[in-house]
This record gives C-alpha cells, sequence and structure tokens, in this order.
C-alpha cells in the first residue's frame, strides 16, 4: 500500500480528534485562551481553532508513539508498513471517543 495513504489516513483521525473531541478540546481551550488569547486579538473562534489544531497535532504525536517504540525494537531505519499501520491504529483508537460525534454531525 502506498505511504500517502497511510499519512492522509492518519492526518484524517487527527483532524477528528482536533475538530469533534470534546472533552480535549475544552482541556485545551482552558490551557490556550490565557496564552494565545491576547495574540489571537481576544479572538474566541480563532482560539477555539488553535485549540482544535492543538488537539490534533497531540492526537498524531501521541499515536504515533506505539509505532516509534516499535521501529526502535525492530531497529527500522525508517517506517515500513508495519509501523504504518501500528501508527493509524494508534490515531484511530485515540480518535474513538470523537467518531461518535462526527457521526451525528453527519459531515
Amino acid at each position: 500500500m502506498n505511504r500517502n495513504f497511510f499519512l492522509v489516513g492518519i492526518a484524517f483521525f487527527g483532524m477528528i480528534n482536533g475538530l469533534f473531541n470534546q472533552l480535549w478540546l475544552i482541556f485545551a481551550l482552558l490551557y490556550v485562551q490565557p496564552l494565545a488569547g491576547p495574540l489571537l486579538f481576544g479572538n474566541m473562534s480563532l482560539t477555539l481553532m488553535f485549540a482544535s489544531l492543538m488537539v490534533s497535532t497531540a492526537t498524531v504525536i501521541l499515536g504515533g508513539i506505539p509505532a516509534a517504540i516499535y521501529e526502535r525494537v525492530t531497529g527500522a531505519q525508517e517506517s515500513n508498513g508495519v509501523s504504518l499501520w501500528i501508527w493509524l491504529a494508534g490515531t484511530a483508537i485515540l480518535a474513538l471517543p470523537a467518531a461518535g460525534n462526527f457521526i451525528s454531525v453527519g459531515l
């Protein structure tokens, strides 16, 4: 399977989790608002999008940790199909709480 399909799937699950996971989004918003609020001119919608971007990025990073451990244990020099599957599965598992909200919105 082409490597780009894995990366698109990983980004998709990260985006779903960043936009639709209410718990992580509120948690990130509470920490972003005092720090990035003045930087974003106090605009709440920009602050919310920045918090969503932070949650999406955290999902991709946390989903990649098991794949990195697998690559380290096997001694792989670059990502192979197995490690990309592990990374995709990790981000999918992290995005499970947001899947219900994503389906109910009906995008």
